[in-house]
């Protein structure tokens, strides 16, 4: 049976190869694709994700356009990470295919209300901008959504974009808040997970070695993103942290985590945007999230290399 999705997305290299391993595995039907503004403002995150559906070759995936700043916030960007283009590396020709007209936010409401309850799960990778949004302005779809995975947060691995927050919850902290409050199933994929999938040499000799338009492409995409972790962090290879959430949805078994509290700090100067998981169960605060802490990284990568040769 085919799971039906909303990936929710401000590409971003590593977004772009989450798009592609979920466009390239049957066992998830992808209903669109919604930008939010993030690594890059919002008129190239709309692009970029057309873009990816191109080279995928599903130029019939909807594309729409949402939030283009945070719901109380000036917009932060990571350029610095991402390239100005927020894609960075491959030369990807501009999108033919249109961008549809509907706002995201509007999509994701309108999707949720049509299609039966329980049957769609919201695969947010960006800033949970769009995702709040629709919560807020229809709180009926709330115990529509089946679940919500999404690549945020952080607890043993802080943070980094601050000292403490990781950079999807950063940029848009109330949203966060609304989407961790709202009552509907979280699987939460942070950088203590995402940090222990790191792309080698031989992943992305692997990606070159398709000898196809998507495998070069994710290899110079991958060659891009990892100078900045690689000088950050002084290890090999950068972490995927965007595929974390579709590699979960096609293989659970690769991944295990703990259900837990997890609240997210939205008042302190020092502090804005930390998620702060009860790991250890110190508080008596209700769990709301499938906190992942570990992933196999070998069986990972070969799901990855497996289902991008597809293409």
């Amino acid at each position: 049976m085919t799971r039906k999705i909303i990936i929710d997305t401000d590409p971003g290299q590593d977004d772009a190869v989450a798009i592609l391993l979920a466009l390239a595995s049957p066992e998830l039907q992808v209903l669109g694709i919604t930008a939010v503004a993030g690594n890059v403002p919002l008129p190239l995150t709309q692009v970029n994700a057309r873009k990816i559906c191109e080279l995928a070759g599903r130029p019939d995936i909807p594309v729409f356009a949402g939030c283009d700043a945070p719901l109380m916030r000036p917009l932060v960007t990571a350029e610095h990470v991402h390239g100005k283009t927020g894609l960075d590396g491959p030369t990807l020709p501009e999108p033919t295919m249109p961008l549809q007209a509907t706002h995201a936010v509007d999509f994701i409401i309108d999707t949720l209300r049509r299609e039966p309850a329980g049957s769609v799960t919201l695969v947010p990778i960006g800033p949970l901008t769009n995702i709040a949004a629709a919560l807020q302005r229809a709180p009926d779809i709330a115990g529509r959504v089946a679940e919500i995975v999404l690549m945020g947060g952080a607890y043993f691995e802080v943070g980094n974009i601050t000292p403490a927050a990781e950079f999807n919850i950063f940029v848009d902290p109330e949203a966060a808040e609304i989407v961790f409050r709202a009552g509907i199933r979280l699987t939460v994929m942070p950088l203590d997970v995402t940090h222990k999938a790191l792309t080698t040499e031989a992943h992305v000799r692997a990606f070159r070695d398709m000898g196809t338009p998507v495998g070069d492409a994710v290899a110079a995409l991958v060659d891009f993103f990892e100078r900045y972790d690689e000088a950050k962090y002084g290890h090999e290879g950068a972490p995927l942290h965007d595929p974390c959430t579709i590699a979960w949805l096609l293989a659970p078994d690769l991944f295990s985590g703990r259900f837990i509290n997890v609240e997210i700090e939205v008042r302190s100067d020092l502090t804005r945007g930390m998620s702060v998981a009860d790991w250890w169960g110190v508080t008596d605060r209700a769990p709301n999230a499938l906190f992942i802490g570990d992933v196999d990284a070998a069986g990972f990568y070969a799901l990855l290399a497996d289902r991008i040769g597809r293409l």
